[in-house]
């Protein structure tokens, strides 16, 4: 017999925070479809979604998988992806996010293994009862252990078992991996088929240069028919969706890497500077060196700067 999660609204779980190498977030809330999220995100960190009600929607750079009541979502760090629920009752789900050294705490290989599951090309599971309980168990012992500790952030040796436990935890995700019985869901509608497959596209090519011509030969369809199919399905234009990707994939090596911010510039596909910072404001709110000085306070930005006689023209 499968042990259900146990689900408290709002309720928190938290060791260390964000900027700590070592920390855990367990989120249980619900959402409804009005608060689904415009487009698909990314985060620096490890993230895991358990969906505790009967049904969602779940992109993954841009291709929609069907998810149930107990699915798991692993998503390592910089995929991009968003959940859509359905309208009705809001949904109950558990989010958890983590992040841990580099260097494994001397056991890097060891935390590389376990954390393989998160890796696979379709990073969803299913699993059978026997396997889920053992899952759903272990998940609920740390519920437990912050019930008993009487406060969501947990501290002192209660933080080394909770790490104890989600380290069990992610051992038998691996243990079971195998046992995974998640099948995608073929789509009827093939237009929408095509759709989600140019979507893909654009998310694995982003860096090159992507013409409506050479997206609507992806797609078997005319460049018009395209355009018009694309905005009907995914309520944005195409040249819409590409800056969006482009952008996200900006933001997260402005975050995750040293390059200048002409390099990240290019790599995402823009071929124009004066183009990207105009985008990028459009899309923040804010220039992308100020976007990486507010995440990295003292950072001498001025060295990612682009030279002004190396500015490429519009």
């Amino acid at each position: 017999m499968i042990n259900p999660i146990h689900y408290e609204e709002k309720h928190f779980i938290i060791v260390n925070d964000i900027s700590n190498s070592l920390f855990y977030f367990f989120d249980f809330d619900s959402r409804s479809n009005a608060k689904n999220m415009e487009f698909e995100h990314f985060h620096s960190y490890y993230e895991i979604h358990i969906l505790l009600s009967p049904n969602a929607l779940h992109f993954i750079e841009g291709i929609p998988y069907h998810i149930q009541t107990n699915d798991f979502v692993l998503l390592p760090p910089s995929l991009l992806h968003k959940t859509s629920y359905p309208e009705g009752e809001p949904s109950k789900r558990l989010i958890i996010t983590f992040m841990y050294r580099k260097d494994g705490y001397g056991f890097k290989d060891s935390y590389e293994e376990i954390l393989t599951p998160f890796h696979e090309s379709l990073p969803i599971y299913r699993f059978p009862d026997e396997q889920l309980s053992v899952l759903t168990g272990l998940l609920n012992r740390i519920v437990e252990l912050s019930n008993h500790a009487g406060t969501q952030e947990i501290t002192g040796t209660n933080e080394l078992v909770l790490h104890s436990i989600f380290t069990e935890f992610l051992f038998c995700l691996n243990l079971f991996r195998n046992d995974n019985i998640y099948k995608k869901e073929h789509v009827d509608d093939t237009v929408s088929e095509r759709i989600y497959a140019v979507c893909n596209y654009i998310h694995t090519h982003y860096m090159e240069e992507l013409t409506l011509d050479d997206l609507a030969k992806q797609a078997w369809m005319s460049p018009y028919y395209l355009s018009h199919q694309f905005k009907r399905i995914t309520g944005y234009t195409i040249t819409h969706y590409v800056h969006l990707v482009r952008i996200r994939n900006c933001q997260f090596l402005l975050i995750n890497s040293k390059k200048k911010i002409t390099e990240i510039a290019a790599d995402c596909g823009f071929t124009s500077f004066s183009q990207f910072n105009r985008v990028f404001r459009k899309f923040c709110g804010e220039s992308p060196s100020d976007y990486r000085r507010s995440r990295f306070p003292g950072t001498d930005s001025s060295a990612s700067q682009p030279k002004p006689s190396l500015s490429p023209t519009v």
